[in-house]
């Protein structure tokens, strides 16, 4: 027999779209965690830690947005470490990762995918 071990997750409701300027990032504090939020194009939106993995720094959502090829980055403003958004996984250092939440539009909402 075995088991498996489910985490809650809940869906937390940040802002519309729309509240977002493309290729930018904007903090959010969703259940006392902050989380940097950004809108690449049209309604494409990411969620990731705010706290930078390198340094512990709070200054993700101040990053630089880019891509790699078809896959949209964020750059770390200190020490310019460069981080898929999508997966969260630290192109120029290995090591390194950046938490990342799922997104989804519901009602014109963005809402955000947070464990328990």
């Amino acid at each position: 027999m075995t088991s498996t071990i489910e985490i809650a997750t809940t869906w937390v409701r940040a802002c519309a779209p729309t509240d977002l300027e493309p290729g930018w990032g904007e903090v959010a504090l969703l259940d006392a965690r902050r989380v940097a939020l950004v809108r690449v194009a049209g309604e494409e939106v990411y969620a990731l830690d705010h706290r930078d993995p390198h340094t512990g720094a709070p200054v993700m959502a101040r990053g630089i947005v880019g891509s790699r090829g078809d896959r949209p980055t964020i750059a770390s403003p200190l020490h310019k470490e460069v981080y898929d958004l999508g997966t969260g996984e630290c192109f120029t250092d290995p090591a390194l990762s950046l938490r990342t939440y799922r997104t989804r539009i519901v009602g014109g909402m963005i809402e955000v995918e947070l464990d328990g």
